[in-house]
């Protein structure tokens, strides 16, 4: 243990020989703990580390002060050690995954608040919805923005990632839409209807076509409901399960489809205020959130970008913009109703 004085002296050794230190020299800040154990570091600055071997190449002579030399150089040398990893991890670009459409928009309009701000963001697109958990479990990215927290579940279970939802996002809700007819009443019987084909979203979009009136399911289906949950099918619809992006492509050679508003007014395929039935009826369990990996939830750097996110009023613009305003197509779930 060092005694206080020697800890009042390493701390003003410290604070004036390293930058990073000086705003840490108010004494309820600059404690013996935060010193000589677990240290908070300040955002980083830009100015040059002072490594270990600097610092012992430019000590003064210690010939003052020889009962401490053997005692507080070490001490010193590893608090410095651990500034310059802290530092380097906060120099670190942060690398976040999305999707293309309002979730990339909007990410990259926060990024650009978060880089003046001193907080290097890369946005990374993927065009499809395994990678991004993929390589976010595997440490290629710090973030993913793009599925709502039964996804990550099904995920996580399915697939044993490591991943946490650290903030709720955009409510995008999930629409029924026909390029050949004006209401669900028309559809045929015997219409084709393509849904998502994963998991999550084949149960979503069932309960959707029940909730139109079109299916019944067993009462007890949960979350995860097939088609073998349907217990009662008047029109005799045939369904075709097709990769969750990919739905908007098929919309024209199909009946009826569910369809992602942010996918369809992303691709100008076709109207996505048009839609026949909403999901408004949804709780935020279904919101997209921004995932990390579980041993990265307390990274600085995605706070700090959340932060932006969250309270930029350039990302709820452009988010707005995004739905040209339509609220029937989504909601902030961040905000309180």
């Amino acid at each position: 243990m060092c005694a206080r004085w020697e800890v009042h002296f390493l701390k003003s050794f410290a604070c004036a020989h390293h930058p990073h230190l000086r705003a840490y020299s108010n004494p309820q800040e600059a404690n013996a703990k935060s010193f000589v154990g677990p240290l908070k570091v300040p955002a980083y600055t830009g100015l040059p580390l002072l490594t270990p071997l600097t610092f012992l190449a430019n000590a003064p002579s210690m010939t003052a002060f020889p009962s401490i030399t053997k005692r507080w150089i070490p001490k010193l040398t590893a608090l410095l050690a651990g500034l310059t990893v802290a530092s380097t991890v906060l120099a670190a670009p942060l690398k976040i995954g999305v999707v293309p459409g309002v979730f990339a928009d909007s990410v990259e309009v926060a990024a650009k608040e978060a880089r003046k701000q001193g907080l290097d963001v890369q946005v990374i697109e993927f065009s499809d919805w395994a990678t991004p958990n993929i390589a976010l479990d595997a440490g290629d990215i710090d973030l993913n923005y793009y599925q709502n927290s039964n996804y990550l579940a099904n995920a996580v279970r399915s697939k044993g990632f490591k991943l946490t939802s650290v903030q709720a996002g955009i409510l995008s809700y999930l629409g029924l839409y026909s390029s050949k007819y004006n209401s669900l009443a028309d559809l045929p019987n015997g219409a084709k209807v393509a849904i998502a084909s994963d998991p999550v979203n084949v149960g979503r979009g069932l309960r959707l076509l029940q909730h139109a009136g079109l299916i019944t399911l067993r009462p007890d289906t949960g979350l995860l409901g097939t088609q073998a949950d349907i217990v009662s099918n008047p029109k005799k619809l045939q369904f075709v399960e097709v990769e969750g992006p990919q739905l908007v492509r098929v919309t024209p050679d199909v009946d009826l489809a569910q369809g992602f508003p942010y996918f369809i007014i992303a691709s100008k395929a076709f109207d996505a205020h048009k839609g026949l039935a909403y999901t408004s009826y949804e709780d935020d369990s279904w919101a997209i959130q921004f995932v990390a990996r579980s041993d990265k939830t307390n990274d600085q750097r995605i706070a700090r970008f959340l932060t932006i996110y969250k309270n930029s009023e350039a990302v709820r613009s452009s988010i707005q913009a995004f739905y040209l305003n339509d609220q029937k197509l989504y909601r902030l779930a961040w905000l309180k109703k």
